[in-house]
């Protein structure tokens, strides 16, 4: 083999595990889903107050690959952001994505009519720090007057 040809073969391996890294890096749809599931039954078992600071700060628990929790009261303020803590607290219900998508009242809307719903827009990546394609998956949450979400890259 000539080292032209081995250069290559290594420059091809090494991007296609590049590739397979990055893309085991992105959580799944399903991925997302089952996450609030999961958030859902456990603010069931503890709370929503307790289970809002649990996604913040269990982080082992509450993130998965790119997937963090996300909770919005149906008022449009942030009550739990497993990715960036600064959002808790602040009323989002007309932020706009960069192509003018008011998401949070659309999924807010959707949830609250169907229970649940998936929402895209565009979202910075906490990973990658650039704005990116997003789809989120948003639950109501029941007795309280909010949604859980997970949110995947694409």
């Amino acid at each position: 083999m000539n080292r032209k040809h081995f250069l290559s073969l290594v420059a091809t391996a090494t991007a296609v595990l590049s590739m397979s890294a990055f893309a085991q890096e992105r959580g799944s749809r399903d991925e997302a889903k089952a996450l609030v599931d999961k958030a859902v039954a456990h603010a069931k078992q503890v709370g929503t107050e307790q289970a809002f600071k649990d996604f913040m700060t269990d982080r082992p628990t509450w993130t998965h690959k790119d997937l963090y929790v996300f909770a919005t009261s149906f008022e449009g303020v942030m009550l739990a952001n497993g990715a960036n803590e600064r959002l808790v607290g602040k009323n989002l219900m007309e932020l706009k994505d960069q192509n003018g998508k008011a998401f949070v009242k659309e999924y807010l809307a959707a949830a609250q009519s169907k229970g649940s719903a998936w929402t895209d827009y565009d979202w910075p990546n906490p990973t990658t720090k650039k704005v990116e394609q997003k789809t989120s998956y948003v639950r109501r949450l029941d007795g309280a007057p909010a949604v859980v979400g997970v949110g995947v890259y694409r």
